[in-house]
């Protein structure tokens, strides 16, 4: 119904009169055109982004088609990739004249408007300013200090945008070094999943493909905005859309991406303005309050099953290939439509709608994003997620599935080519006769664990394999201003950050190659590979001249750093490896023959190669050798209990945006420009709290820890929210998260239902 996706927001509330795409999302691309001016061949680089024997993007992980659009970018994917090939430049002259602490004071967007990093540099603490120095300097210092160093004291971190080549070094870097202390940005938003499907299903990846949404017959979705954060992958929705599929969405905000879009390549749409209605259903759960709402849709569908003869649940796939229904139904028939209602925020009318659409469709497949992973209880939201999936056969069927979208471009490639902190998921064995060595066996640290092991000094090094890290994490401030007590800090970058103004003893900012960009060694043009959030392997290779010539690739700088570092090992050929690309790529199929089998052969088939998923074969890879129910023993997903004056934040983007990376200051999609220290709100709860839009406020974080965290400056913003939940800007409002705030099994950061009080201010 029309009036169920309608924007009838309040008179003076914040929001977006247009869809999403549609002339906005041009005119975006064109503003960051003027900004960035672009080196020559930008364009060009545009045109063969995400398609066969081109580059793939840097923003999200989303899948590359076999049959791509003329225009195989998004907004965001473009902004990304004239981001990086800007003709602004951040030189030694530029550090000459601005020192380390007078930069701490500028913004994200402008630290990253200055331009493409140009040399290698070390920080000199005396002059506190970054100098310039040659490779070799910089490796030979990286050597010795992490000679000197217990390497279980060591971090190497990896953002998510690495290529596998250079990933799977890294990881083969860390071990021969003598450590698993290898945590990277699927830590701070989806390891929760990695850590649920591959105890439930046995899988730690999502089991769809980009097939099945030519066949499903509905959608739910939760906590992801498509809108902002996988603009490409509004084009699936909208063909399902048109041809009849529902989509159900749960989110808080009533994100625009999921309401209606106009499609930037359909002549028709851009010249009529017409546009595509995606849900049938918006419902704003609460914050933290999506087991509940789940819970409700799978008490809906026990009960039907019952009036309608038991013909709903698929009894014969849940007794071949399940266990624990048993349990999960007692569980669902003792919880109460009144505790449903009050933790989801959602009524029992709504939550049976959006129950007869999944019992009514055929083929479901449930799509979610950091709504559910990042909280307290996330394992126990995408737990539900799967109860209800699993309850009439929706898992390994064509149309059906379990999606988690992503974020950064190669996050889930990383972990398959052995970036991770847990050794059971790598095989240690075969590495070991590869390269003859005794890997570490003991666990590593998370990304909550590296902080904590800052926090009281047992960490001594950090190797940034790009990223923000710093920026990224929880308890922000605490964490920034312990870590000049490391003796080491080594930060892998394209562009200044605010992660790089924070220094060890010993501090270098090494400049990398962009993968937009030529990548030449020995033996001439080297190809990188990729992996999507569908499983899909995909070659990537850059044309556009680098930025400076002293720039080295992600992979020739931990060959080098690992050269320097590691004894002699004729098993160990850094040179040969740097020389040629393909020769890493052989280590990888050797390494991992199932899946990478003829690697080089298949890295350029048009939509990728598939490197396969065993639960979308029905083959359970878990402790029972069969899918897993759960049953909850709650139904919020925070574990601070609700109390007067206490609200949900939930951290989010904007439009102009991507991770730590701020394009600029519009955040069109939500009606907010110019400007991102801003609190959204409720009008019924500014009123409730006795404020009014554009006052002045702190936010308190409400941990129990007797840690002071607070934020001052933040201006009130009316936004069509439910009471209780308030939302902010990722990453300004990190340094409200507690540490001890995150997925009781995973440690991923709660970033969603982030406990805090309001100070008004004068």
């Amino acid at each position: 119904m029309a009036e169920e996706h309608g924007d009838d927001t309040d008179a003076g509330t914040a929001s977006y009169s247009g869809p999403a795409g549609g002339w906005g999302s041009v005119r975006g691309m064109a503003e960051t055109v003027v900004r960035e001016r672009p080196s020559p061949g930008a364009l060009a680089t545009l045109r063969t982004q995400n398609k066969p024997g081109g580059f793939m993007c840097t923003s999200c992980a989303w899948g590359k088609p076999k049959h791509p659009h003329a225009f195989e970018f998004c907004e965001n994917g473009a902004k990304a990739t004239l981001w990086e090939l800007t003709t602004h430049r951040c030189t030694p002259d530029f550090f000459a004249s601005h020192s380390v602490t007078e930069l701490r004071g500028w913004t994200d967007h402008a630290l990253e408007s200055v331009g493409r990093l140009t040399h290698p540099m070390r920080y000199d603490a005396a002059t506190d300013r970054y100098v310039a120095c040659d490779w070799d300097e910089a490796f030979a210092e990286i050597g010795v200090q992490l000679k000197s160093i217990d390497p279980k004291k060591a971090v190497f971190y990896a953002s998510g945008r690495a290529s596998l080549e250079t990933s799977y070094l890294y990881a083969l870097f860390a071990r021969l070094y003598g450590h698993n202390n290898l945590p990277d940005s699927s830590n701070m938003c989806h390891e929760t999943t990695s850590v649920t499907l591959k105890k439930l299903i046995g899988s730690p990846v999502g089991t769809c493909t980009l097939d099945d949404f030519e066949h499903c017959d509905a959608l739910f979705f939760f906590g992801q905005n498509t809108g902002t954060n996988s603009q490409r992958f509004l084009h699936p929705l909208q063909k399902a859309a048109q041809r009849g599929c529902r989509i159900v969405t749960f989110n808080p905000i009533r994100e625009k991406g999921l309401l209606s879009f106009t499609n930037p390549q359909s002549p028709a749409q851009m010249l009529t303005g017409s546009d595509t209605e995606l849900s049938c259903q918006y419902l704003q759960v609460r914050a933290g309050g999506d087991i509940a709402a789940i819970m409700g849709l799978c008490k809906y569908v026990f009960e039907q099953d019952a009036l309608r003869g038991g013909t709903l649940i698929d009894r014969a796939f849940v007794a071949e290939h399940c266990t624990g229904f048993e349990a999960f139904r007692d569980q669902a028939e003792a919880t109460s439509w009144e505790d449903i209602e009050r933790e989801s925020g959602l009524s029992r009318a709504d939550l049976e709608r959006a129950g007869e659409v999944y019992v009514s469709s055929e083929r479901v497949i449930g799509v979610y994003g950091m709504g559910l992973t990042q909280h307290v209880h996330g394992f126990e939201n995408i737990a539900m997620l799967l109860n209800l999936l699993l309850m009439r056969g929706n898992i390994g069927r064509p149309g059906a599935g379990i999606c988690p979208v992503r974020g950064h471009s190669n996050v889930q490639g990383q972990r398959t080519v052995g970036i991770s902190e847990k050794p059971e998921l790598v095989p240690l064995d075969r590495l070991a006769e590869m390269f003859g060595f005794d890997p570490p066996r003991d666990t590593g640290m998370t990304t909550v664990e590296v902080c904590e092991a800052v926090l009281d000094g047992s960490a001594q090094a950090f190797v940034g394999l790009g990223g923000n890290f710093l920026r990224a994490v929880p308890d922000q401030t605490r964490v920034e201003q312990q870590w000049e007590k490391l003796q080491l800090t080594v930060q892998i970058a394209t562009k200044l950050n605010r992660s790089h103004l924070f220094n060890g003893r010993v501090s270098f900012l090494l400049p990398c190659l962009g993968r937009s960009e030529e990548d030449s060694q020995a033996t001439g043009p080297q190809t990188v590979t990729i992996e999507d959030s569908f499983s899909h392997i995909h070659g990537s290779l850059g044309h556009r001249t680098p930025a400076s010539p002293h720039l080295k690739s992600e992979l020739a700088i931990v060959a080098g750093m690992a050269k320097h570092s590691l004894p002699p090992n004729p098993n160990v050929r850094w040179d040969d490896w740097t020389g040629n690309y393909s020769l890493v790529r052989d280590l990888i199929a050797q390494t991992y023959p199932d899946e990478f089998h003829d690697m080089n052969a298949r890295m350029f088939e048009p939509g990728g190669f598939y490197r396969g998923n065993s639960a979308r074969e029905r083959v359970w890879k878990t402790d029972s050798g069969k899918a897993q129910f759960t049953a909850p023993e709650m139904l919020a997903a925070t574990n601070i209990p609700d109390g007067h004056g206490r609200y949900r934040l939930v951290t989010l983007r904007s439009n102009d945006q991507f991770n730590t990376t701020i394009y600029g200051y519009s955040d069109r999609l939500r009606g907010i420009e110019g400007k991102r220290d801003v609190v959204l709100m409720s009008p019924a709860d500014i009123a409730a709290a006795g404020l009014k839009p554009g006052q002045r406020i702190a936010l308190v974080g409400d941990a129990d820890d007797g840690i002071d965290r607070r934020i001052g400056g933040l201006e009130v913003v009316a936004f069509d929210l439910p009471s209780g939940t308030i939302a902010g800007y990722y990453p300004e409002l990190n340094p409200l998260i507690a540490l001890s705030h995150h997925d009781q099994e995973s440690k991923t950061p709660a970033s969603k239902a982030v406990p805090v009080r309001i100070l008004a201010q004068a």
